[in-house]
């Protein structure tokens, strides 16, 4: 399989398997996860569109007033989730001290920098708690069972000030027959 760092997984709509509430704890349920790495030992990412109702300041002091709106920490992921990793786009083509080019527009940030010195050379700050993980092979096999949809990325899919909306939009600007899933209904028995 071609590396997919850099492109997004879309989750493929499902019917909601028990109650409410296990939807609710299901962090992959209509996620988009930006592939932040991917080689033959695994792939990482981060899920970029599951809020969390924590403001930044709770967890890493001095990022509030910096990172983009929604200014919530955001669940990367069901791994590690007591680590906070700072992703940025960056507007320039070189890297500059506290921050680490991944690909494209999009680096990582060193959370441990001043906020001050950092800021200045991002054009977008979003903090998540947390990465999703998946060992060598294991992302190419549920690729395979039809549980992701890979796409192209956007530079403002990490950014966007309406998270809950993401899943939808970057399914409706798909061609052919993907775009129509973006109406999928959560519950299709109310169809």
């Amino acid at each position: 399989m071609d590396d997919l760092t850099g492109r997004l997984l879309i989750a493929s709509p499902r019917e909601s398997i028990g109650s409410e509430e296990d939807a609710e704890v299901d962090v992959f349920d209509r996620s988009v996860v930006l592939v932040l790495h991917h080689d033959d030992d695994g792939a990482h990412g981060l899920v970029l569109n599951r809020p969390l109702a924590a403001d930044v300041d709770s967890v890493l002091p001095g990022w509030q007033e910096h990172v983009n709106a929604p200014p919530l920490i955001f669940q990367g992921g069901p791994v590690s989730m007591d680590t906070a990793l700072g992703l940025v786009r960056m507007p320039g083509t070189t890297e500059s001290v506290g921050i680490k080019r991944l690909f494209g527009a999009v680096g990582l940030v060193d959370l441990d920098a001043p906020p001050l010195v950092v800021v200045p050379e991002v054009a977008g700050i979003r903090i998540f708690a947390g990465y999703a993980g998946w060992s060598g092979g294991q992302l190419e096999g549920e690729i395979d069972q039809g549980s992701w949809f890979v796409v192209d990325a956007e530079a403002e899919d990490a950014f966007t000030l309406q998270p809950g909306d993401l899943w939808a939009s970057v399914l409706r600007r798909q061609r052919g027959t993907l775009r129509f899933l973006a109406s999928y209904p959560a519950d299709p028995s109310l169809n």
